[in-house]
């Protein structure tokens, strides 16, 4: 059953359509784990910037569920069709907006609007700017590890970009602790806007350092030199290329 649009296909989804799909997402059935709006935000920048264009088909079924299982036969086709209208409507206006504007809104919840997490928590462990922005990056750094083509690239720009990205994910080595450290000095970010500033300019710059790899189109080449339509047919026959196989 299609489910009538007031807005085009093409426009960005509203406060009010941001919380229609949080709650649709939030209907998946069990036992199947959907991300919700904010880490779905952060997990779509991923797939926009990877150097290799992903088709809807290879990403969308993360969204509904962690390990990609595809949903049930009897899922509710209207829900299952109004959430994905949705999720690729703002696929498109993330898309759109940070190849043209080099700029865009993430979701991101205000302290006000979340709960901070419990001392057991490995987010615990991070600044309360940190803390707002974690959930944005874990969806962006879910994209990464589902898709890993953005990074196995041998770029130390990409490695750099990612690097004031991950510093909002809890550090699991003293490596990772000290290159936290290093660009809190470096690059302190006091307030949230600085650091939403920060997510943005990062995500834009991976953008760029990967467009011309994500747009290149390859040349096929011949394994086999042509073959001339008098040439002897390569199938063996014996006749001409022209009389046999080339007609």
């Amino acid at each position: 059953m299609d489910i009538p649009s007031t807005r085009a296909p093409h426009t960005d989804l509203s406060d009010a359509e941001l919380e229609e799909l949080q709650g649709l997402l939030a209907q998946t059935p069990e036992p199947f784990e959907p991300l919700d709006v904010v880490m779905l935000d952060g997990f779509l920048c991923g797939v926009i910037v990877q150097p290799v264009l992903l088709e809807a088909d290879a990403w969308l079924p993360h969204v509904f569920d962690f390990d990609a299982q595809p949903l049930p036969d009897d899922a509710d086709p209207a829900w299952r069709e109004r959430t994905i209208a949705l999720v690729q409507r703002r696929h498109a206006a993330l898309r759109r907006q940070i190849a043209e504007d080099g700029w865009f809104d993430p979701v991101v919840l205000e302290p006000d609007d979340w709960n901070p997490p419990r001392s057991d928590e490995p987010a615990a462990s991070l600044n309360p700017v940190s803390q707002a922005l974690y959930p944005w990056v874990a969806g962006f750094q879910l994209a990464l590890e589902t898709f890993p083509d953005l990074i196995e690239l041998p770029d130390e720009a990409v490695d750099l970009a990612l690097a004031r990205l991950y510093r909002h994910l809890p550090a699991s080595s003293d490596e990772e602790r000290e290159l936290a450290a290093m660009l809190d000095r470096e690059h302190p970010l006091a307030t949230l806007d600085d650091a939403v500033d920060d997510l943005i300019g990062n995500v834009v710059d991976l953008a760029d350092l990967t467009e011309k790899r994500r747009f290149q189109v390859q040349t096929v080449r011949r394994e086999a030199p042509k073959v001339g339509r008098n040439d002897p047919c390569p199938c063996g026959s014996g006749r001409k290329f022209k009389a046999c196989h080339g007609k």
